[in-house]
Parts: structure tokens; C-alpha cells; sequence
């Protein structure tokens, strides 16, 4: 009698809005068709679309919905990545996947910024998302296949150059404990030969076998990074690709190297539709933040939002801008308004900075427009 009262209640134009909470072992399901109506629950195990497209069925037959109804789904971005989403849209299900960080969340219940939202809240924002409520949290771009493949090259160099400095300070960390400090090159080995011990006797073999197994570690690190620089300056000599040509107009600026340049466009712009300057200042977490309490409002930090590794790559270009392109208008601007501050004020400036550049050189890619002033290589 109840099921029959929950069809009658919700008509034909109704929407199912279906929250998934994922996890390694489980993914939590929850099913609602208004912010009256409490969430249903289900669980399946993780990655079995067959039991996902099921609970969908079921919950169209439990809230009386039509079969061809608008089914709209939701996930927050993490580990599973966006294959998910790719296979709900193939099914004619409306995906969104959810920035965890910008969830709207009670001050005095705020979670831990690694807790998961349950899945009945999730359902209950993805309803309020839906009646126009947009800033209950921020949906992620997800990008093309295609767009998302690029990007493994330059990830695969960042982490094995993480790995080749791990090797290195290794190497520097067990030499440090018997006084040593020998250059972590090519001539590694046979420094370590010729070099003593403050009493006079060589490198005991426990020790030296480390350092050498460690230094062979290095060296097959450093080989395969090789292999990726040159396969990468082949694809800036080579490819016709529109992404491979912003690559090359950004070289062309002084203060831009190819290690710049590369992630910048595979992580940023090269799939990415920017409707204007404010979107992209908030989308690295350069922008600030806003704050409103009672008729107090003013702008705190940068809110650190979106991906920590170009944001730090955006700061650290900033900088050699300043040394690269002196005579710019940018330049200009920060010593300007910030060449006489403190240290602290410097450093809070090299933010706008870097806002105001990763806005120009959004300019740059998009329209044309060199920066104000700013040298190009010939």
C-alpha cells in the first residue's frame, strides 16, 4: 500500500537522482526523487555495472517512474577517476562529478578534509544542485579520452623525477653517516673507489653495496626519464596537434621552458573552455576567498583549490618572470606595487602575480595577445 501511495505521489515528470559513494570494496547507492522523500539506500559490489543498472531499475519501479525518466547521478572525484562517468552518460543517466573540496559543509560539523559525505547527503545536495542551488559545491570538467591519455607522458616524468631525487637523497643520507659527500654522477662508482673513510680505510662493503644498489636505481630511473624527454621533443618537433602548438607558443615566450609549458597545457588548456578571467584564477586556487558574516564581508587566502602541482609550477613561472621579462607591464605592476614590502609582502604578491600572468598567458593561447611588453624568443 505504501509503494502504491509513493506512485501516486510522484508524477511521470519526476527525476531520479541517484548519489553513489564509492569505495574500494563497496559502492553506497542513494535514491531519492525530492528533498521530502528520504533517501533509499542500496549497496553493490565496486564496479559491478550489472547490479548498479539494476538498483537504478528498481528504484524507478519503488518511486513509480517511468522507464525512459530523467535519471541524474552524481559521484565525488577521487580514485575511480572518470571511466564511471563515462558509462553512466553511455546509458543515458546525467552524471556530475563532484569537486570534494568545494562541498558545502556545516561550520560547526566540518569534516576532515579526507572524509567522504555519506550518500543520503549527497542526494539531498544533488537535489538542491538540480532547483538551481549551484553553489552547494563545484562540478569537475572531466575531460575527453583523449585529452585525459595526454596527460600520462608528463605525469609518468614528474613521478619518476620524484623517484630519481628519493634515489639521490638516499645516496646523500647513508654517505652523510660516515662524513662523505661525493656528487651523485656518472662518476659515481668510481668515486666511491677512490674515497675514504676519516680513519683512512674505504667504504665498508655492508655500505657499499647499498650505495650501489641504490645509485643502479638512479641510473635505470634517469634512463627511462631520457627516454620520455626525447619522445617529447620529438612530438614538439613533429606533431601538428592543436595541443603540441600551444606547447610551442608558449616556449616562445622568455621565461617558458618546455618543463613549464607541457603541463600547463595538458593539465589546463588544452581541453579546458575558460568563459573568463575569474574562472580561471579560481579554478588553480589562486583566486581569494570569500568571507560573509552579518555585514561583514571581506576576502580571506587563496583557497588552494584544483590541482596543487600546476598552482606551484604557476608561482615558481611567476617568479622567473619577474627575472626573464623585466620590462613587461606585469613586472612593472608587482615591483610596483609590492618591490618595497617585506619579504612576507613579496611572497604574498608573487600570488597576484601569478593570477595576473596565468590569466595573460590564457590571453596569449586563446586570442593571441602577447602579454603587455613581454620579449619573445626568435
Amino acid at each position: 500500500m505504501k509503494e502504491t501511495t509513493q506512485q501516486r505521489e510522484y508524477s511521470t515528470d519526476s527525476a531520479l537522482y541517484l548519489a553513489l559513494e564509492l569505495s574500494e570494496k563497496k559502492w553506497k547507492l542513494g535514491f531519492t526523487v525530492s528533498l521530502r522523500q528520504k533517501a533509499w539506500k542500496r549497496q553493490v559490489e565496486a564496479g559491478d555495472l550489472m547490479e548498479l543498472d539494476q538498483a537504478i531499475q528498481m528504484a524507478r519501479k519503488r518511486f513509480g517512474l517511468p522507464a525512459g525518466c530523467r535519471v541524474l547521478s552524481c559521484y565525488e572525484a577521487g580514485r575511480d577517476g572518470f571511466w564511471l562517468h563515462r558509462y553512466l552518460k553511455s546509458q543515458g543517466v546525467e552524471s556530475l562529478v563532484v569537486d570534494s573540496a568545494s562541498i558545502e559543509v556545516n561550520r560547526r560539523a566540518k569534516r576532515a578534509k579526507t572524509d567522504g559525505l555519506d550518500a543520503g547527503s549527497l542526494t539531498r545536495m544533488l537535489v538542491r544542485y538540480d532547483s538551481g542551488e549551484k553553489k552547494v559545491w563545484s562540478v569537475v570538467h572531466v575531460p575527453s579520452m583523449e585529452a585525459e591519455d595526454r596527460r600520462h607522458m608528463h605525469r609518468e616524468l614528474a613521478t619518476l623525477k620524484a623517484e630519481r631525487t628519493r634515489h639521490i637523497n638516499s645516496i646523500k643520507g647513508l654517505l652523510a653517516t660516515q662524513g662523505l659527500r661525493i656528487p651523485v654522477h656518472r662518476d659515481f662508482l668510481a668515486r666511491l673507489d677512490e674515497v675514504r673513510l676519516w680513519d683512512g680505510s674505504p667504504v665498508p662493503p655492508g655500505l657499499r653495496g647499498r650505495l650501489e644498489r641504490e645509485y643502479a636505481c638512479r641510473q635505470f630511473v634517469h634512463q627511462q626519464i631520457l627516454a620520455l624527454e626525447a619522445e617529447r621533443r620529438e612530438l614538439l618537433r613533429t606533431s601538428d596537434e592543436p595541443y603540441v602548438e600551444q606547447v610551442r607558443q608558449l616556449v616562445r615566450l622568455y621565461g617558458i621552458g618546455e618543463n613549464s609549458a607541457w603541463p600547463f597545457v595538458v593539465e589546463l588548456f588544452s581541453w579546458r573552455k575558460f568563459r573568463n578571467r575569474r574562472q580561471i584564477g579560481g579554478l588553480l586556487g589562486l583566486a581569494p576567498t570569500p568571507y560573509q558574516s552579518g555585514d561583514e564581508q571581506r576576502e580571506l587566502g587563496i583557497s588552494k583549490a584544483g590541482p596543487g602541482q600546476v598552482r606551484g609550477l604557476t608561482i615558481e613561472i611567476a617568479w622567473g618572470w619577474l627575472h626573464h621579462q623585466p620590462d613587461s607591464e606585469l613586472s612593472r605592476w608587482y615591483w610596483r606595487r609590492f618591490g618595497r614590502g617585506s619579504k612576507r609582502i613579496r611572497k604574498m604578491g608573487i600570488v597576484a602575480l601569478a593570477r595576473k600572468l596565468l590569466i595573460a598567458l590564457w590571453r596569449y593561447l586563446e586570442y593571441g595577445e602577447i602579454p603587455a611588453g613581454a620579449r619573445l624568443k626568435a
